[in-house]
C-alpha cells in the first residue's frame, strides 16, 4: 500500500503550490499513512469519502457507503425522493463542492446519511497551510465521486472502425491517441493551459479538461483545434489506413467524475460520465464523416479569476473561444507557423453581408431529438496550404443528411 500511496503524492507536485517537492519526510510519511488510512475507509469501493475537515491531532472524514448515496440521488420507483427535494439537492451541492467542509456541516450530513463521523488520527498535527490543504483534499477525492455541472468534453470518434481489421483498428487508436499526446504537448509551451484527461469509448475517446470554468472549456475547445489539425497533416501524408478519419462532437453538459479501481486500489486517472457524455454518443452517431458538430447548450460558468458565474450559451461560447485563438498563433504544426486560426459556427450569407448561424435538429434511434450546430476549423499557415477543418454549410441545406434546419440566428 505504501508504493501505492507514494506513487499517487508524487503526482500532485503539479497541482499544487511547490506540492509533494516542498514536503520534508516527516510530512510526506504523514500523508502516506493519511493515503493507507484512507483505502481502509474506501473499501475497496464500497464507500466514498465525501467530506473531511480537521480535527484535534488528526481530521474527521463523511464516509458513506455507495448504495446510500445512490438512495439520495435517485428517486426511488415509488416516486418518495423527487427531483429538486430538499435533500437531492443537499447531496448534489455537497458532490459539486469542494470536499473540505466545515464541521458543522459535516456532522449534519453524518447524520442525513445515517453514519458517524470517522475521525483519523494522524502522526503528526496537520500543517494547515494552503498547500498542505490541497494535498489532502486532492487524496480525498481519489475516494470520492465528484459532480460537475458545466464540464466541456470533446469526443473523437474513428469513421468506419467497426470495418477495420484488428491490427488497423489499433494503428488508427495508436494514431489519435499521437494526436492527443502531440497537441497537447504544443499547448504546454503556450500560455493555454489544459489539465487534460482522456477514457476510451472503443472506437475513439472523450477528452476534457480537469479544470473548471469558462477559460479551462475555452481552452479545451482549442485543444481539439490542434488534435484534429495534427490528424489532417497525418493522413494526408499516410498511405494505407494508418491514420483514421475522425468526426468529431463538442458538449458543455453536467457529469459526475470518479476513479475505477485497478487492482485493490482507485487508478489515479478519472472517468466521466452524465448528461454530457450522453448526449456526446448520441451526437457522434448522426455526424457525418469529417464533420464537427458542437451540442446546443446553455449555462452559468465560473470565470477563472473571480469565482462570478457568467450565463453563457453554444453561440457565445464560440464567440468567446475565437477570441483566445491570438495566443496560438506562431505555434508550429508539422513545421509551419500558424498565422491565424478562425473557429466559427456555420450558416448562410446574408443581405446585409452578415453570415447567419444555422441551428439543425437531428433524432436519434430512439425518436428523441435534440439542437446541434455545424461547426467549421480554418488554420492559416505561414508558407503552406490552409488546414480546413469540418464540412461547409451548403453541403446541409437540402436536409436529406438527417439534419433539418430549425432556426436562423444573427450572429452577434
Amino acid at each position: 500500500m505504501d508504493k501505492v500511496s507514494t506513487n499517487h503524492l508524487s503526482t500532485l507536485k503539479m497541482s499544487t503550490n511547490g506540492g509533494i517537492l516542498g514536503l520534508d519526510l516527516e510530512e510526506r510519511s504523514n500523508l502516506i499513512e493519511l493515503d493507507r488510512q484512507l483505502h481502509t475507509h474506501w473499501g475497496l469501493g464500497r464507500n466514498f469519502i465525501l467530506g473531511w475537515c480537521p480535527h484535534d491531532q488528526g481530521i474527521l472524514l463523511l464516509v458513506v457507503p455507495h448504495y446510500a448515496v445512490a438512495s439520495y440521488a435517485l428517486p426511488d420507483e415509488a416516486g418518495a425522493s423527487e427531483p429538486d427535494s430538499p435533500s437531492q439537492n443537499f447531496i448534489m451541492d455537497l458532490l459539486s463542492r469542494r470536499r473540505q467542509i466545515d464541521q458543522r456541516r459535516l456532522e449534519n450530513a453524518a447524520k442525513l446519511f445515517h453514519v458517524e463521523p470517522s475521525y483519523v488520527a494522524l502522526r503528526k498535527p496537520l500543517n494547515e497551510g494552503q498547500t498542505d490543504l490541497d494535498i489532502i483534499e486532492q487524496l480525498v477525492r481519489r475516494y470520492s465521486i465528484n459532480y460537475i455541472p458545466n464540464r466541456a468534453v470533446a469526443l473523437f470518434d474513428i469513421v468506419g472502425f467497426s470495418l477495420l481489421t484488428p491490427f488497423e483498428q489499433m494503428t488508427q487508436l495508436n494514431s489519435l491517441s499521437y494526436s492527443l499526446n502531440s497537441a497537447h504537448h504544443k499547448m504546454v509551451g503556450t500560455n493555454i493551459d489544459v489539465n487534460f484527461a482522456r477514457s476510451s469509448t472503443g472506437d475513439g475517446f472523450y477528452i476534457w479538461n480537469r479544470d473548471n470554468g469558462m477559460q479551462a472549456n475555452s481552452n479545451l475547445y482549442h485543444l481539439m483545434h490542434l488534435v484534429m489539425a495534427d490528424n489532417a497533416i497525418a493522413r494526408r501524408r499516410a498511405k494505407g489506413r494508418i491514420v483514421p478519419l475522425l468526426r468529431t462532437c463538442f458538449h458543455v453538459g453536467g457529469c459526475y467524475e470518479f476513479h475505477q479501481a485497478e487492482g485493490l486500489s482507485p487508478t489515479i486517472r478519472s472517468d466521466i460520465v452524465g448528461d454530457v457524455t450522453i448526449e456526446l454518443a448520441r451526437m457522434i452517431a448522426q455526424a457525418l464523416p469529417g464533420q464537427i458538430l458542437v451540442g446546443e447548450f446553455e449555462t452559468l460558468m465560473p470565470e477563472n479569476e473571480s469565482r462570478d458565474e457568467v450565463l453563457v450559451d453554444s453561440i457565445r461560447f464560440v464567440n468567446i473561444a475565437q477570441k483566445d485563438l491570438s495566443e496560438l498563433n506562431g505555434l508550429e504544426l508539422s513545421g509551419e507557423a500558424i498565422d491565424s486560426i478562425k473557429c466559427y459556427l456555420t450558416g448562410q450569407q446574408q443581405g446585409s453581408g452578415q453570415y447567419s448561424v444555422r441551428k439543425l435538429s437531428i433524432s436519434d434511434k430512439h425518436g428523441l431529438t435534440r439542437n446541434v450546430f455545424n461547426a467549421k476549423i480554418n488554420i492559416y499557415r505561414r508558407d503552406a496550404e490552409p488546414i480546413l477543418l469540418g464540412i461547409e454549410d451548403k453541403i446541409l441545406s437540402d436536409g436529406s443528411l438527417g439534419m433539418t434546419t430549425v432556426t436562423q440566428i444573427i450572429a452577434d
